[in-house]
């Protein structure tokens, strides 16, 4: 199988999908920041992707009580990534799979005493502040991302429903790709 096609044809189906629920369903007219959330999307089907944050000794950051603590010992680009991924990761499972955050409250993780939806556009809005060396325009994305966050969790909610309605059946996930 070609890795790079299936990952083009996967690309091309958030980047519609986004489109049709953000834009239509929703009426977020904002290119910049539907983009943004696609690529997120697309980004995230790697598990390697959303678990990318490591100490410096190499071990992976899970939580986001940790990455919190890590992005505290970073300063510049790396600090704003940090909270960059912050924003993401928390977007991500309250957006798509907020069951998946009512595990950790069973399981008693750390995470479990921590407002995902809080710590996402807090995280966002610490990332929008500080300088970009890649990509600056991404800080007014970023900013966009802190103020719209709900919505935008709202919108993945409903970007799950329709892509489990072409899929066939509730409850089917999308596989993340280790």
């Amino acid at each position: 199988m070609d890795t790079n096609h299936s990952e083009g044809t996967l690309d091309r189906f958030f980047s519609g999908l986004t489109e049709q629920t953000f834009q239509s369903r929703l009426g977020v007219a904002d290119p910049p920041l539907v983009d943004y959330i696609s690529r997120l999307l697309a980004r995230f089907l790697h598990s390697d992707q959303i678990y990318k944050l490591r100490r410096p000794d190499g071990r992976r950051l899970t939580g986001v009580a940790e990455m919190l603590l890590e992005a505290e010992t970073r300063v510049g680009a790396p600090k704003r990534e940090v909270h960059r991924h912050i924003g993401d990761f928390t977007l991500f499972w309250t957006g798509l799979f907020p069951e998946a955050l009512s595990g950790q409250r069973r399981q008693m993780r750390l995470d479990a005493l921590l407002d995902y939806r809080q710590q996402g556009k807090r995280a966002y809005f610490i990332a929008s502040t500080l300088p970009a060396d890649d990509n600056p325009a991404e800080n007014d994305v970023l900013e966009r991302l802190s103020h719209e966050f709900d919505l935008c969790c709202y919108g993945l909610n409903e970007l799950r429903k329709e892509w489990e309605q072409r899929e066939g059946g509730e409850g089917e996930r999308p596989v993340i790709l280790g």
